[in-house]
């Protein structure tokens, strides 16, 4: 079953049209995570899903209504995004823009409320930007910026959230970190979330569901293992790897595969097995991805 779903939806700017009838379920109470290479179509698809963009044709439901039947407030209440270049306005601090993201739960007989004042301070205890609340957010590095905004997102809480790049400008240890919260809201609170990540590993550590676009098009989709395969890889990013089960969580992990080096008669180091026969040099040394296993 799935609230948020899309039906033969095409999306176009002007004359250019970057998705094509694609369906699409969003699985309730999952992580779904959306990846493929630049300009495939995912951002694209996200907006549509936040209704932040008007299909060319079919149709984003919620709840089985196009949301371009549904009020906007109504949508703000039960869907939350994040886009990937969110522009603050000028002078604002960071606990005003946290604060924004209550304003689809206030009326104008019911101002600011307990609750509001406890959503806002927990999402801004969650994304670890408590301490920068009376800081302006341009003042801010873009890793601070970036976790503000989605302190403001989880502060909207709803019961949808939207996620365009969240690890954008983030060093590993924040991606880590922001993708963990991600599993926990998800796992403590039924959160259904939706993530455009343009790291194919991140995307098989922590996805439920796994979209993989290219084109416009879904090339496949369900569980990482079914979906992330060298042949896929190959085929949505013309990569060639081999797909390892990841030594922490035992999700594929991709280790791409060829790499260059100045002398092709010396094996590259960290080889540790050499294929006479093709020619060709194979690592089978393999890294994980930094960070703990997700909370699931």
């Amino acid at each position: 079953m799935s609230r948020l779903s899309a039906r033969e939806l095409t999306l176009a700017y002007e004359d250019r049209t970057v998705v094509r009838e694609l369906d699409l379920a969003i699985p309730d109470g999952r992580v779904t995570v959306i990846v493929g290479p630049n300009a495939c179509g995912k951002s694209t698809t996200l907006r549509a899903l936040g209704r932040l963009m008007k299909p060319k044709g079919g149709a984003v439901l919620l709840d089985g209504t196009s949301l371009a039947k549904l009020p906007t407030k109504r949508i703000a209440q039960q869907i939350g995004l994040l886009p990937q270049t969110p522009v603050a306005p000028e002078a604002i601090t960071v606990a005003d823009l946290v604060s924004r993201g209550r304003q689809p739960h206030q009326s104008w007989w019911q101002q600011w409320s307990d609750a509001d004042e406890r959503a806002v301070t927990e999402a801004m205890e969650r994304t670890d930007v408590a301490a920068l609340a009376e800081r302006n957010v341009d003042e801010l590095s873009g890793g601070q910026r970036q976790r503000v905004w989605i302190a403001m997102a989880l502060a909207q809480e709803t019961e949808l959230l939207l996620l365009d790049e969240p690890t954008t400008y983030l060093d590993i240890a924040h991606q880590v970190e922001v993708l963990d919260l991600v599993r926990q809201l998800n796992h403590d609170r039924g959160r259904t979330v939706v993530v455009v990540l343009h790291d194919l590993n991140q995307a098989a550590r922590y996805a439920d569901h796994l979209v993989a676009m290219k084109e416009g098009r879904i090339v496949a989709s369900g569980a990482p293992s079914e979906v992330v395969t060298a042949e896929l890889v190959g085929e949505v990013f013309g990569l060639e790897c081999v797909v390892v089960p990841d030594p922490v969580t035992g999700s594929p992990l991709v280790v791409p595969g060829a790499p260059w080096r100045g002398d092709a008669g010396v094996p590259a180091q960290g080889d540790t097995r050499e294929d006479t026969q093709e020619g060709t040099a194979t690592s089978t040394a393999v890294t994980s991805t930094p960070g703990t296993a997700p909370k699931r």
